[in-house]
């Protein structure tokens, strides 16, 4: 007796399709699981068994083999627990094999048969899309399915209605799309932020444009409370990067709410995380912090004080937007094109900025070794530095409120869709041809240009990051070129 169940294994964020071969013969009674089984899937034999039994099925005395192919790619987590025991019901002849060749099964079955959800149903919702399959899982990973277009996702409680719906005797119904929309959050509102209007400015060119950002100020100057106020000027996601983002948020185990989320992510990870937590890691590959802020904001607070490794590993990211990992078994990529923003103390004590010249208790060597945390090359890649200022005693008591968020945000949309609609990307993304086709300035702006690369000692990656910030500012003014106005406000933001 041989049935086989289509389902799905994540590695990354991506799902592979597995098939599971199910074959019941004849030999002395055992059940083995083949196909390089982590221990939750070999531990799926004795979940199926109890299930079956409480089913009414339970297995006959035989010998059981069960195989996971393809057969080099590593199965983790208890998501196979659902194919294998419809598998053995299918080869038992108790559900119609036909009916069970249109489905993508997953999900972890308890002892007395009911479903459970499981980690990155909507990649395999992409999966299942793509090889123009229905769903079989948890009403859990079914409302989280159901959010990517063009998916039909049925959601059995139990192994005994999904074995009722494949017999035709108690047919479910698809889950219905859940609304697009953002999920339940307040935005901080830029108004509350007294001063600091160079601090707003760097804001709002970022993200127009989606450049990084590098914020340097003493204890208390307004560096975490401006940052934390970029996302209320981003726009919403497009339906197909909210599912990418939804990919990658499922893939780590977490939800970013019913429905798909169309808000950019905002993720403000403490500087004690490892490595595989900042970055992406662990033996079974997994997303981290920076995966997380994919498409949205990742914000250092006290940036100096991660570790070196940790910073390091950023650099590939912030320029490719992907991140490799590579293992003995292969290599995984994990996406992460996000908007670092960055904030440091100008040094350990955090006083080197007071008008009092005594204040700073740090020695030289000290500051150095401090500023050195964060290396030359990464520093490069950040396109906008900014020096926040402590606010005077009159900005503190008497400043009036600032613009509020949705003023900003009406002009960075404008901005953006101006740049998409003329390059098709952000103007982070301009690169080679298009880059200086569209934002190299002529007249006094070139004259200005061919200075500021001896001014700042411009490198090659440091001179094209210049031209996208001016860029920006340009789109921002509603100019077609790029002036020497435009390159003059990026080149004071590079300085």
């Amino acid at each position: 007796m041989y049935a086989t169940v289509a389902s799905a294994t994540v590695v990354g964020v991506d799902a592979v399709r597995v098939t599971v071969e199910v074959l019941v013969s004849g030999g002395l009674p055992s059940f083995t699981i083949v196909g390089l089984p982590g221990a939750a899937v070999q531990e799926s034999r004795e979940r199926v068994r109890a299930a079956l039994k409480r089913l009414g099925r339970p297995l006959s005395p035989s010998r059981v083999t069960v195989n996971l192919a393809p057969a080099d790619v590593r199965k983790d987590g208890p998501a196979f627990d659902l194919p294998i025991a419809l598998g053995l019901l299918a080869a038992a002849g108790a559900v119609p094999a036909a009916r069970l060749s249109g489905y993508l099964a997953f999900g972890e079955l308890a002892l007395d048969g009911t479903l459970r959800p499981v980690r990155g149903a909507v990649s395999m919702a992409v999966e299942a899309q793509s090889a123009g399959l229905a769903l079989l899982c948890a009403p859990a990973n079914a409302v989280e399915a159901a959010a990517v277009p063009g998916v039909a996702a049925y959601a059995p409680r139990t192994l005994a209605e999904a074995v009722e719906h494949l017999r035709g005797r108690a047919r479910l119904r698809a889950v219905e799309p859940p609304p697009q929309g953002t999920a339940a959050r307040e935005h901080l509102d830029l108004a509350d932020v007294r001063g600091q209007e160079l601090g707003k400015r760097l804001l709002e060119v970022a993200a127009a444009g989606r450049h990084n950002a590098l914020l340097t100020g003493p204890p208390g100057a307004g560096k975490t409370m401006l940052a934390t106020r970029l996302p209320g000027l981003l726009p919403p996601l497009d339906t197909r990067s909210a599912v990418e983002v939804g990919r990658v948020y499922s893939a780590a185990g977490l939800s970013r709410g019913p429905g798909l989320d169309l808000a950019p992510p905002f993720r403000a990870p403490h500087h004690s995380g490892s490595e595989a937590g900042i970055v992406g890691g662990g033996s079974a590959v997994r997303p981290g912090e920076a995966s997380l802020a994919h498409l949205g904001v990742l914000f250092l607070d006290e940036a100096p004080e991660f570790a070196r490794p940790v910073l390091e590993a950023l650099r590939q990211p912030l320029e490719a937007g992907v991140i490799v990992i590579s293992r003995a078994t292969g290599a995984v990529a994990l996406p992460a094109r996000f908007q670092l923003v960055a904030a440091r103390n100008p040094c350990p004590c955090g006083r080197a900025l007071d008008d009092d010249p005594t204040a700073c208790t740090c020695s030289q060597s000290e500051r150095l070794r401090y500023a050195a945390r964060l290396s030359g090359p990464l520093l490069d890649r950040i396109d906008l530095h900014l020096t926040v200022r402590r606010l005077t005693r009159d900005e503190l008591v008497a400043a009036p409120p600032g613009e509020p968020s949705a003023a900003v945000a009406a002009r960075v949309a404008a901005a953006r869709r101006a740049a998409l609609e003329r390059q098709g990307c952000l103007n982070a993304d301009l690169a080679g041809h298009e880059l200086r086709r569209l934002a190299l300035p002529t007249g006094d702006g070139a004259a200005l240009l061919r200075d500021l690369v001896d001014r700042l000692r411009l490198t090659g990656r440091g001179f094209d990051r210049l031209l996208r910030v001016a860029r920006t500012v340009a789109d921002l003014a509603g100019a077609e070129v790029v002036g020497a106005e435009h390159l003059a406000e990026a080149a004071a933001f590079r300085a």
